[in-house]
């Protein structure tokens, strides 16, 4: 099996930084609901959504926080990368055919574990910040 490991700790530096893009759909959000058992109404309920701040169905606010998984697992620092750490707070509704991108960037290296901090920034597709938050990460060793 072919694959090549991300960046090591050695190869990353502050400034770097990697995105992922995806449009949320309402089967994503029923999906999401279906494995998180969070059958919340504001989320799979448009009646009841109507009497919220929102008035209509929003996603979960998990499902577009997820999508910095793909970020880190296989772009920056990549294959082998260990998500020690991540905080969000969250700003903004996504809505259903939202395109929300994901984006992390190398903020800090901490030399004594080999730990890489990074600044993660959720937007939609008017470039509304819909989350803001951090990771701690564990790059992928260096082999051989």
């Amino acid at each position: 099996m072919d694959f090549e490991l991300g960046k090591t700790y050695d190869e990353l530096e502050i400034g770097m930084s990697a995105s992922f893009s995806k449009t949320i759909t309402e089967t994503d959000v029923y999906l999401f609901a279906g494995i998180s058992g969070d059958f919340n109404p504001m989320h799979v309920n448009e009646e009841f959504a109507k009497l919220t701040p929102f008035v209509t169905r929003i996603a979960h606010g998990a499902l577009p926080q997820c999508l910095i998984a793909p970020v880190l697992g296989t772009k920056l620092p990549g294959l082998g990368t260990v998500a020690l750490e991540i905080n969000t707070r969250f700003r903004a509704p996504t809505h259903f055919g939202d395109t929300i991108t994901a984006t992390a960037e190398v903020s800090e290296k901490l030399e004594g574990k080999r730990w890489v901090r990074m600044v993660l920034s959720w937007t939609n597709q008017k470039g509304e910040k819909v989350a803001e938050g951090t990771a701690l990460v564990m790059p992928p060793p260096k082999l051989g």
